[in-house]
């Protein structure tokens, strides 16, 4: 009984390294094809391709040619140095960029909030029209509710920006105690035990959630390419237009879309976590903050910032 329970456990062991080790080597020869052939996924015009863009998206395959860019760039890395801290300036810096623009949302949503308390108050009136020749016109409850969709912005679009600038809240239990080194080793285990797997299930559940939001018949996580080609006969984009009220914001499809970015941008930045992190590590409390770029309030402001 225990040798063929060992047998049993072993033999599991091996089908799944070798369902890791060809799903890896096969991720070359995917990458290359996508490559080589973008007409097969990237020609919206033709529902086939549209539907092979959907399943590889959220597919295995895309996983394992994420993971094995990642072990390649990672090996490399470790031999030379420079491309791993060039990988973090290039990572932080889209982070940077891309929350430095987006945090601008929050100022849009005051000054809209400001607008229609006005339009409401003192005008009394129902409808606000924006636009220089050609205007386009909603219901004051239309513009009332399209601030959430800022706010989804800064909340999505911004949160490794504010990793990057140290603003996000730590729960700190032991690691300010802890060695420098040993903090080193904390941020690599939560970069790939914590970031990367949160974003990656982030993803498959809002890849397929936003696309069953977008086309018609639905599509699902569990449907296999055989069953989406046969789907794709019959697809056509159906984008939801439906409110919350009948003169409410009608555009809740872009909130789908900000998940999947959300989680696309979490997943980036954990690579970047991990390699600052390891280059710290090994190189020693001299390289800490190396080519990091943080914002600054200016001189005497130096208490304040990291807390915006």
């Amino acid at each position: 009984m225990e040798d063929t329970a060992a047998n049993g456990v072993s033999g599991a062991l091996l089908d799944g390294l070798g369902w890791l080790v060809s799903n890896i080597v096969m991720a070359f020869y995917n990458f290359g094809y996508a490559l080589l052939n973008p007409q097969l996924w990237l020609d919206w015009s033709n529902s086939e391709s549209l539907i092979r863009f959907i399943y590889y998206g959220g597919s295995v395959e895309f996983f394992f040619v994420m993971f094995t860019a990642f072990i390649v760039i990672t090996v490399i890395g470790i031999w030379r140095s420079s491309v791993m801290w060039g990988c973090v300036r290039v990572l932080e810096g889209f982070a940077n960029t891309v929350g430095r623009f987006f945090a601008w949302a929050g100022l849009l949503m005051v000054l809209q909030q400001i607008v229609i308390v006005f339009m409401q108050r003192v005008f009394a009136a129902s409808e606000i029209s924006i636009g220089f020749g050609t205007t386009i016109t909603f219901d004051v409850s239309w513009w009332s509710e399209e601030l959430k969709l800022y706010n989804a912005m800064v909340v999505a679009l911004c949160v490794t920006y504010t990793f990057v600038q140290g603003s996000h809240v730590r729960v700190d239990l032991f690691y300010s105690n802890v060695r420098f080194r040993t903090k080193k080793v904390i941020d690599m285990f939560g970069a790939l035990f914590f970031m990367m797997p949160v974003a990656v299930l982030v993803w498959m559940y809002g890849w397929f959630f936003l696309w069953r939001h977008l086309v018609t018949p639905k599509v699902s996580a569990s449907d296999q390419i055989d069953l989406l080609m046969r789907k794709s006969r019959i697809l056509k984009w159906n984008v939801e237009t439906i409110g919350f009220s009948p003169n409410g914001f009608n555009g809740y499809f872009l909130f789908k879309v900000l998940l999947v970015a959300f989680a696309g941008l979490v997943f980036l930045h954990a690579i970047a976590v991990f390699y600052r992190a390891f280059l710290e590590w090994k190189e020693g409390i001299g390289s800490e903050n190396k080519y990091l770029d943080r914002d600054t309030l200016g001189t005497g402001e130096e208490a304040y910032e990291g807390t915006h």
